[in-house]
């Protein structure tokens, strides 16, 4: 499905003097106010790395949502939102001694898990804890899999959950993540089975954890792949398979059993753009000896575009006749590419032209959507002299920008 800009987002963007990152606060709470109308008593905890900008976590908080932390500083950061502690959670599985000692030392009490090891760290550094035990998914589906790095079989959850309880901990739960921008609901069946195969074993050993988390892998609707063609990103039936997969495990449990999702991208990624301009149209041989022209912009993967590999960004081009409806012959494929001296600095790896005005010049703004995930948290601090984007956050007219 096609995403379109809103009005508050378009006027930052045509407002901006230069280069920056803009969010749009007003899309950003619609957007989260959705997940409880379609989740009815999920409990939501923003995955921080997602978006680590603290006038968007704040409004997030003020919605009601808890953070996934990944490390001592993003506790300090969800805590300065002034989220109760009880809303944040360490869900990283991992983490140093000393780490967990100074999330227990900033009133964290809830831990992912996925080893024996780390739960005899977290007993040690972290007295009476309650953990969440990570399992394995294939990642099959989505963009990022995240697999084999995190999560542990089912027999090893097993395991983990009744060492933390013979040391002293408190076996809270279970967790998955089916993967980043997971494109498919039978990935969310297969992680609903997995967690099944696990909870009732446990109930055997007297171990009924209190609440399952669903993780992350909710997909944003706006990019488009290497060829630009949207993702089908089939939400709706995902929906229906989450809640259908909450009320078959709440069947399996004989206490109530609660639930956690961890969305990042799907909150913040389609509500944030990023106003760069262009640096040089340039048309030249190629190795192969076809000719090619590469549009070079201010933007790439090292200042704020770290995933253009896998995807592709809607490109707008404001003071160019938008084109739709154009004729042929005002535009030109191009690759697209960042600013620096690094050859993968470029989409697709520059093997995916993309359309664009042929009279494009230096200096002319662009807008590049659905911009708003990770852009922060993946920028380098000055590679080839380049800085991080400063951010803006927009509201409509009776807010501020």
């Amino acid at each position: 499905m096609t995403v379109e800009i809103s009005a508050r987002l378009a006027a930052a963007l045509a407002a901006a003097p230069a280069d920056r990152l803009v969010y749009d606060l007003d899309g950003i709470e619609a957007q989260y106010d959705r997940l409880p109308a379609e989740l009815p008593g999920v409990r939501v905890r923003f995955a921080l790395k997602a978006c680590p900008v603290d006038e968007v976590l704040r409004c997030l908080a003020d919605r009601g949502a808890g953070f996934d932390a990944a490390s001592p500083a993003e506790i300090v950061q969800a805590l300065h939102t002034g989220v109760p502690v009880d809303r944040i959670h360490y869900g990283n599985t991992v983490k140093s001694d000393a780490d967990i000692a100074a999330a227990h030392r900033l009133g964290i009490r809830t831990f992912a898990t996925d080893s024996v090891q780390d739960v005899r760290a977290i007993a040690e550094h972290a007295p009476g804890a309650r953990v969440f035990c990570r399992l394995a998914t294939s990642g099959d589906g989505a963009l990022w899999g995240l697999n084999r790095k995190f999560g542990c079989s089912a027999e090893d959850a097993v395991r983990i959950l009744t060492t933390a309880r013979a040391c002293g901990l408190v076996p809270a739960g279970l967790s998955v993540h089916v993967g980043s921008q997971q494109l498919t609901g039978e990935a969310w069946q297969q992680a609903f089975d997995a967690l099944a195969g696990v909870l009732v074993p446990l109930a055997g050993l007297g171990i009924v954890p209190d609440h399952v988390n669903l993780g992350g892998g909710l997909p944003a609707l706006g990019y488009l792949d290497r060829h630009g063609n949207p993702l089908d990103a089939p939400l709706d039936k995902i929906l229906t398979v989450i809640r259908e997969g909450m009320e078959y495990l709440s069947g399996l449990t004989a206490a109530p059993l609660a639930f956690v999702m961890e969305p990042g991208r799907h909150l913040v990624a389609d509500h944030g753009a990023v106003r760069a301009h262009v640096y040089r149209l340039t048309e030249r041989a190629q190795p192969d000896g076809t000719r090619a022209r590469w549009l070079y912009l201010s933007v790439g993967k090292f200042n704020g575009l770290y995933e253009m590999d896998q995807v592709r960004h809607r490109l707008v081009f404001p003071t160019r006749a938008d084109a739709d409806g154009e004729d042929d012959a005002a535009y030109v494929s191009a690759v697209v590419a960042g600013p620096t001296c690094d050859s993968d600095d470029a989409y697709g790896g520059g093997r995916h032209p993309v359309r664009v005005p042929r009279a494009l010049a230096s200096g002319d703004p662009v807008w590049i959507l659905s911009a708003g995930a990770y852009a922060t948290s993946y920028t380098t601090q000055g590679f080839n002299g380049i800085r991080p984007l400063p951010c803006v956050c927009a509201r409509g007219p009776e807010g501020h920008h």
